[in-house]
Parts: C-alpha cells; sequence; structure tokens
C-alpha cells in the first residue's frame, strides 16, 4: 500500500533489502542474490505507478525464493553440487503467481541439498545460521529462508514442507510457517522431494501476510495433476471465536523439552481464558509417522533423483572414461552424504524380498495415521501441538548421528503423510533466547480457517 499511494518507492525497498542482505552476510542466508534483475523490476512498477497504471497486491514487495524453485534469475542448484551451472528454462507456478502481483526476488535462499534435512547442514554452501544464536541451526531444510524472514531482509519466503521442513525452521526462528493440505498450491517447477508428500508454503511475520499471500498461490494448475480446485478463496469462515482445540496426550511425555512443554500449556490457558474449549486426544498410530514417513520418503526420493546423471544439465564429473563410471562419478561427488544415505534407504526398502516387509507396512501405517487425523477432527476443530520436541540445537551436534537428527521431525511428519495442513506459531523464548514454536493442525482443506485462528490468538 505504501508503494501504490507513493509514500516509498520500490526501488527504494529493493535496495534496502538487498543492503540487509549482504549486512547478515555472515548468516550464510543466500546462494544467489538477484541485484540486477531484482533493481530491473523495482523500476518497473515504480514506473507503473507514476503513470497511474493499476499494479498487483505485492507490488515492490521484496521476497526470498528458496533455491529450490526453478526460475530465469540465477542457478536453481537446491542447494547441491549436482545441480551447479543449472539455469531453468521454466519458472514454477507458485513464482509466477506472486511475481504476477508484483513481488520482487531479491535472491535464492540456502537449505538442505535437495531438502534432505532438519538442520540446512546437508548444504553444498554449509550451514544457515540461527537468527537468534549462531552457534546453532536455522532449522530445515529451508532454514535459509526462514532466516531471510526473522531477520527482517525480506517481508516473505517460499519454502517447501516434506516433513516439517517449513514448520521447523519457523520453529527455530520465532515466525509463521504454514504447510497447507497437499494439493493446494502447485508443485510445478519446483525440484521433487516426495511427490506424495511435498507442499509448497510460505514464512511470513504475521497470520495476516500468510492469508494475503494463500489467497495468490492456492488452486488448480493444469500442469501439476494433484492440485485441487481453489478452495482457499471460497472458504466460508468458521466462527474461530469459539473453537475446540485438541491436545495430544501422546506427546505429553519427557522426549519433549520442558521450556516446550510449559510453552504449550502456557497456550493452552491463554485458549481456555479466551473461552475455547480444551480437548484431549489420543492418537496412538502416530507412534509409527517417523519409522513410515522414513520408508515412503526415500523410496520416492530416490526415483525422483535418478534423472540427476550428469548428462543432460547440471554438474559432470571430469573424471569419468565411460558411461558407466560417468553416471557413478557424478553422482557420487555431486550428492551430499544424506542425499546418498536416502537413496541407498529408498532402493533398499523397495528392492525385491524387502518390499512386503518395509514399503507394504509402512504404506499401511500412512492409512493409519490418516484415519486417525479424521477420527480426532471429529472431537476437535484444531490441534495443537509442539512441532519439534527441542528449540534449536547447536551447529554439529546431531550431523553425524542421523536418527538423533531424524527424531527432530517425530512430531511433524504425520501431518505429510496424512496431508493435513500445519502453521507453525511463535511460542516465545527460552531462558537463553531461543525461539519456541507450536503448529495449528487442522483437517484437510481447513487452511483459511487455520490462518484465521491464528489471527485470533496472535
Amino acid at each position: 500500500m505504501k508503494i501504490a499511494n507513493k509514500k516509498v518507492t520500490a526501488e527504494r525497498l529493493v535496495r534496502d533489502a538487498l543492503d540487509k542482505a549482504k549486512h547478515f552476510s555472515d548468516y550464510h542466508i543466500f546462494t544467489f542474490l538477484n541485484e540486477e534483475g531484482a533493481i530491473k523490476k523495482a523500476r518497473e512498477i515504480d514506473a507503473k505507478i507514476k503513470r497511474g497504471e493499476k499494479v498487483g497486491r505485492l507490488a515492490g514487495v521484496p521476497y526470498a525464493l528458496k533455491d529450490n524453485f526453478l526460475s530465469p534469475e540465477g542457478e536453481t542448484t537446491a542447494s547441491a553440487l549436482i545441480l551447479e551451472g543449472f539455469n531453468s528454462p521454466v519458472t514454477a507456478t507458485s513464482v509466477a503467481k506472486l511475481e504476477a502481483e508484483g513481488a520482487i526476488m531479491i535472491g535464492r535462499t540456502n537449505l538442505d541439498a535437495f531438502a534432505h534435512g532438519s538442520s540446512t547442514e546437508n548444504s553444498y554452501y554449509g550451514p544457515t545460521l540461527n537468527s537468534h544464536d549462531k552457534t546453532r541451526v536455522a532449522g530445515g531444510s529451508s532454514g535459509g529462508s526462514a532466516v531471510a524472514v526473522a531477520l527482517n531482509i525480506v517481508e516473505f519466503a517460499t519454502g517447501t514442507d516434506t516433513g516439517g521442513s517449513i514448520r521447523q525452521p519457523a520453529s527455530f526462528n520465532g515466525i509463521y510457517g504454514l504447510k497447507p493440505t497437499y494439493g493446494t498450491i502447485s508443485r510445478y517447477g519446483v525440484v521433487a522431494m516426495a511427490s506424495s508428500t511435498d507442499c509448497i508454503g510460505f514464512f511470513t511475520k504475521t497470520p495476516e501476510d500468510m492469508d494475503l499471500l494463500m489467497s495468490i498461490a492456492s488452486g488448480q494448475d493444469p500442469k501439476d495433476m494433484t492440485t485441487l480446485p481453489d478452495y482457499y478463496n471460497d472458504t466460508k469462515k468458521m466462527n474461530v471465536s469459539k473453537a475446540r482445540i485438541g491436545i495430544i496426550k501422546d506427546f505429553d511425555n519427557n522426549s519433549v523439552h520442558p521450556e516446550l512443554r510449559k510453552a504449550l500449556a502456557k497456550k493452552v490457558e491463554l485458549l481456555k481464558s479466551k473461552g475455547h474449549e480444551i480437548v484431549e486426544l489420543k492418537m496412538p498410530a502416530l507412534k509409527y509417522g517417523l519409522a513410515a514417513y522414513y520408508i515412503l520418503v526415500p523410496a520416492e526420493l530416490c526415483s525422483n533423483l535418478s534423472r540427476h546423471d550428469g548428462v543432460r544439465y547440471g554438474f559432470r564429473s571430469k573424471d569419468s572414461k565411460d558411461l558407466d563410471s560417468l553416471y557413478e562419478n557424478t553422482r557420487n561427488e555431486g550428492f551430499m552424504s544424506e542425499n546418498k544415505r536416502r537413496i541407498m534407504i529408498g532402493n533398499f526398502v523397495l528392492s525385491s524380498g524387502f518390499y512386503d516387509a518395509y514399503f507394504l507396512k509402512a504404506a499401511k501405517a500412512r492409512t493409519l495415521i490418516l484415519k486417525e487425523y479424521e477420527k480426532a477432527f471429529k472431537k476437535c476443530d484444531f490441534i495443537l501441538t509442539p512441532v519439534s520436541p527441542n528449540p534449536a540445537f547447536k551447529l554439529g551436534e546431531k550431523v553425524d548421528d542421523p536418527v538423533a537428527m531424524y527424531l527432530e521431525d517425530v512430531m511433524s511428519v504425520s501431518l505429510n503423510l496424512a496431508g493435513v495442513p500445519g502453521l507453525a506459531i511463535p511460542a516465545g523464548e527460552t531462558k537463553d533466547g531461543l525461539s519456541l514454536g507450536l503448529q495449528l493442525v487442522g483437517p484437510r482443506r481447513s487452511d483459511k480457517n487455520l490462518v484465521e485462528f491464528a489471527k485470533e490468538i496472535q
């Protein structure tokens, strides 16, 4: 509005954002800064306003793009060596929608390579640092995007969430992060991790901004057959001033950090004081979520990553004498260790003799989890849980212990398996100044009401 009303120019906003990005360069937030392109777009918007032409709802607003979204500006590397040098010939549908409304991408943000991780330590470019404490992780895989918003470099940033990759870094950095209902926003033009759980979402400072972005980005896309009709803008608002909030008793144990348990209890008391009803839930099937996730997702991603072989695009090993060695050396050098670990797990669970024992059982567990959520939402409107069992952990603390790292996802992955939406909301800080986050969970296609409820309780 300030830009449209000529109180500030788009170019000024973009230059300020670029200056902040450079000022915070030691946080390793960006893999590419779009200086020339962003300033050019800002000048075009300022010229339109000067001529009295209509501009979009995001005219001149700088934003950060997670580096697994395809667009012509800069290389799309997904923070992996194997995609070094790849300039996309297409633009992701979500990016096209944002930029049609006048948003200006100032840079690409760091992530765990191919979004495989929960700390942004698995990046070819090195880890992004937490916005509150440089000795701690930013969360992952969308760590760069979360920190860009938390440090006020940009108003919003894009992210992908396959098992918590938006909600967990949002929680670790004290901002809002939404994983929508599966299929709400088109995945076209986004580097695939696991096709049945990948979701496109955003990081913002307020639920009001999240509402605006969702109204722009949601909707059916003929380029992505999994997208849903635009239910977000057609949702009839529920009365969020009187809601039933479910608390999962299965998560009420000593594995959750004491200050997170305290933050949850404080939020529950606040909800009670506002007249909301608290409902205790038992959801025993959720205990299978982490095991099912780390079977099903590697099975899908090993297939998606098979296209990266050094033949058509991206990095190619120079030490190859024949086609077999080209494939072998390129993939060995180009993938990070976590990428290799997940590829090996995926191939193992899909291999002859193990498919029934692992993959099929995990698929059945996924169905149980989906039904568990359906059952729970007959008793309540929303569920409130921590996003992760701990606040941001120390850099290097879990990077050599994959099981410990995977356990950080225990409260987030079940939402992706069930396809339900989850919104990370700030919930205060620890005594040491680390951000605490909770997540609001709703039934499928309740995204609008989830955001409205977040406005009610912020």
